[in-house]
């Protein structure tokens, strides 16, 4: 099953709300959180060996280049909306 198919009533919310690109964009984000907060309880019970007090380092990758995914989603959103809010400025 697709993603489309999976998410087809949270995509329509969004899309709706906030147009085609920036309503993906904004369930891309919603599965982006749900994924880092999975790999932030699985490091609550898997410990790294050498420093029990901190997730794995492969972890702790994971976490931060979905957190860098994040960004860049969320940078692409700000844009969006930015350029929007221009042409409505400007009358067009």
């Amino acid at each position: 099953m697709s993603v489309f198919e999976k998410r087809r009533e949270e995509l329509e919310h969004y899309e709706t709300m906030m147009g085609p690109h920036r309503g993906r964009l904004a369930v891309s984000l919603d599965l982006l959180t749900d994924a880092m907060i999975l790999i932030g309880q699985h490091g609550i019970y898997c410990r790294s060996a050498a420093n029990p007090q901190q997730p794995p380092m492969d972890m702790r990758l994971i976490n931060e280049e979905l957190q860098n995914a994040k960004q860049l989603i969320q940078s692409v959103m700000e844009n969006l909306r930015a350029e929007r809010d221009a042409r409505e400025a400007s009358g067009q």
